[in-house]
Parts: structure tokens; C-alpha cells; sequence
């Protein structure tokens, strides 16, 4: 089969096996790199310094990777500057640099379709009125998005009469999100929130409420939050204990949790019901042995590569993260969707600390 990217995106994002999907991700990706080895200056001259025989190539396994931490320290683009239309940066603590993703109108329009597609297949197309568990001073700047601003933005187009739960000094305000709640009352609810922020200003602030006795009813509510787990780890909660601290708290019980990284904005991986993070049909995950990059076989540990068929503006799709984790399975998942299944076990020695949820909780 043979897809440009609009007819991809008719496709339901884990509807094809293991072979249709290789070869799909294989035409395009390496369709990507050679178009990115013509129009990029520093991507050709990395490819040509590791001797990248294109003609070679039959699938996106033996693409080159490039290592996630380079847009941190080159500009790395392939259009030109009166295209790009936003620049995207990375969270990071105070002194870190951060990555710059430059964005031209195509790929911000593929990167929205995209994250439509795959996060309306677990919360459904009808938007809902939407709690963003974060402050609005954080989207402020639109031409200069932040991880955190981008990854906010992009949840709000499944979400309507949006309401920030917190207010600038990251305060809960109960007052207006109890009205918001009795307003909506028998509608379902969507909520998005960084990780660390919905446990620190959410969660605690409601079990300290609850023993005032104000208690929220999110029974009807689907929570989406990522961002890392850094910060909550080494407070020994675990996703187990961070949804069921929510169910008791709240009553919220459809919890998912994503795995994503602003250098490939709208290939998000989710959370099934399962606990499993899921590849949709517009990415995949590789997980390499540290030592040579060979790959890893199921159950395996190593450092996890992302390759993206949306990225156009930029070299983004092929990258070696700074996670480690390991492929728990591909086109067996109990929840029905196709594709690989894995879990990301955390960040690589002496790797920076760098999710939204990580950086902030570093901060704070």
C-alpha cells in the first residue's frame, strides 16, 4: 500500500498490523529523510559524515537516529525562515538549554489532525467542557510556545467553555471550579494537566479540602495527563496509586496517562485501559541495546528511538530519546489495538531532567 499523509489520516490510528504498518511507516520515513537530506544542511552533513547509503535502505529500522539532546545545541530546519509560522521549546529547570522545533503551516496542520485522530479514539469526537489543570498565564506567549503552553493548546481543541483550575500563583480555585462542575452537571467532563502539577495543586489540594468537607464529583470526568514521572517516583507514587488516589478522592476512574516530546508534537503515545502505552499508525517506538543500537527483542531494556511520519519543517523524524524502556508486545494488547504496546521505565543516567511535569516539579 501506498499512503500520502491525507489518506493516512483517514485511517483509524491502530488499525494495521505489524507488516502493513512497517511498510507504510518504511515509505514514508524514508521518503521524509531524503527530503529533509536535500533541504537541511546540518541533517546532510550528519548523514553523510555516518556514510548513509540511501539505495541501501529498505526499511525505517536502518534510518539514521538523530540523538533528541542536538536541538539543544544546533538549529535544525528544513524550510525556510519566512515558512516557519512558530517556534517550539522544550521545558527545562533554570540553566538547561532547551530544544527549538520549528514549525511551518504543513506540519502544524499535520501534527493538530493527528493528535485529533489519535485522542479522539479514546475519548470520542464530541468535544466537552474542558478543566485545564494548570494557570492561563502559560499560554500567553503564542508565537513562542513552550512545551507546557503547546501541549495545553493542543488539548483545547477537545474541549469547550475551558476553565484553568488554578489561578496564577497555581492556587486551586474551588470556588469557580464547583460552579463550572454544577453548570455542567451530567455532561462528561474532560480534564488535561501536567503530571506532577494534577497531583501537587489538584489531588492535594482536594484531600485537604475533603477533610473540610468539601468533596468534587468527577465520576463523569476523563482525565489526560504526562509529562514525566521523575518527581512522583521518587515520592513512591506509582500510576496505580496516582489513579486509584484520584478515584477516592474525586470519583475520577477514566485516567489515561501519554508518552510525547515537543520534537514530535501530535504523535502522542496513550495510556489504554490496560496501563499500556500505545504506537498509533503515525509513529512507532524502537528500543536499542545502549552498547551497539541493535535492537532490543520484546521484554527487553534499552533506550527508546521515535520515528514520526509528520515532521517536514524539521528533522524530526527519526530520534534516540534520553528514556529507557522496553516493548511489552505488538498487535496483542487486550484492549484490541493494533500496533506495539511498551513501557517507559525512566530517564537514562545522567540524562536531564526534561518533561513538562519533571521540569516544573524540579522547580517547584
Amino acid at each position: 500500500m501506498e499512503y500520502n499523509y491525507e489518506s493516512m489520516l483517514e485511517l483509524e490510528p491502530y488499525s494495521l498490523g505489524k507488516a502493513e504498518k512497517q511498510e507504510l511507516l518504511s515509505r514514508r520515513l524514508s521518503s521524509l529523510s531524503r527530503q529533509h537530506y536535500q533541504t537541511c544542511d546540518v541533517y546532510k552533513r550528519i548523514a553523510d559524515v555516518f556514510g548513509v547509503d540511501w539505495e541501501q535502505i529498505d526499511s525505517y529500522y536502518q534510518l539514521p537516529f538523530l540523538p533528541v539532546r542536538l536541538f539543544k545545541e544546533l538549529d535544525l530546519c528544513s524550510v525556510s525562515e519566512e515558512e516557519i509560522i512558530k517556534t517550539m521549546t522544550s521545558s527545562g529547570t533554570s540553566g538547561q538549554r532547551v530544544s527549538r522545533i520549528y514549525v511551518d503551516r504543513k506540519t502544524a496542520g499535520y501534527q493538530q489532525k493527528t493528535l485529533v485522530k489519535i485522542v479522539s479514539s479514546f475519548t470520542g469526537k464530541a468535544r466537552m467542557p474542558m478543566l485545564i489543570i494548570d494557570c492561563p498565564s502559560v499560554v500567553k506567549n503564542r508565537a513562542m510556545f513552550s512545551a507546557r503552553g503547546a501541549g495545553i493548546l493542543g488539548f483545547s481543541i477537545f474541549g469547550r467553555d475551558k476553565m484553568y483550575a488554578l489561578d496564577d500563583n497555581m492556587q486551586l480555585d474551588i470556588e469557580e471550579i464547583t460552579a463550572f462542575l454544577e453548570k455542567h452537571k451530567g455532561e462528561r467532563i474532560f480534564l488535561f494537566g501536567f503530571t506532577f502539577m494534577v497531583w501537587q495543586h489538584f489531588y492535594r489540594e482536594l484531600v485537604r479540602l475533603r477533610q473540610k468537607g468539601v468533596k468534587l464529583d468527577l465520576s463523569n470526568g476523563i482525565l489526560i495527563h504526562g509529562g514525566g514521572w521523575k518527581k512522583l517516583e521518587s515520592e513512591a507514587v506509582s500510576p496505580g496509586v496516582f489513579h486509584q488516589s484520584l478515584k477516592e478522592v474525586c470519583g475520577l476512574d477514566d485516567v489515561h496517562d501519554y508518552y510525547g516530546m515537543v520534537e514530535q508534537t501530535g504523535c502522542i503515545y496513550m495510556q489504554c485501559e490496560y496501563g499500556h502505552l500505545h504506537a498509533s499508525i503515525f509513529s512507532d517506538v524502537i528500543i536499542r541495546r545502549p552498547e551497539d543500537f541493535s535492537v532490543c527483542g520484546i521484554g527487553e531494556k534499552g533506550v527508546i528511538q521515535v520515528v514520526s511520519v509528520i515532521p517536514e519543517s524539521y528533522p524530526g523524524h527519526s530520534l534516540l530519546t534520553e528514556d529507557e524502556g522496553m516493548i511489552l508486545g505488538e498487535d496483542d494488547c487486550p484492549c484490541g489495538r493494533k500496533g506495539k504496546y511498551f513501557s517507559v521505565s525512566g530517564r537514562l543516567k545522567n540524562a536531564e531532567i526534561r518533561g513538562c511535569s519533571d521540569t516544573y516539579a524540579a522547580k517547584f
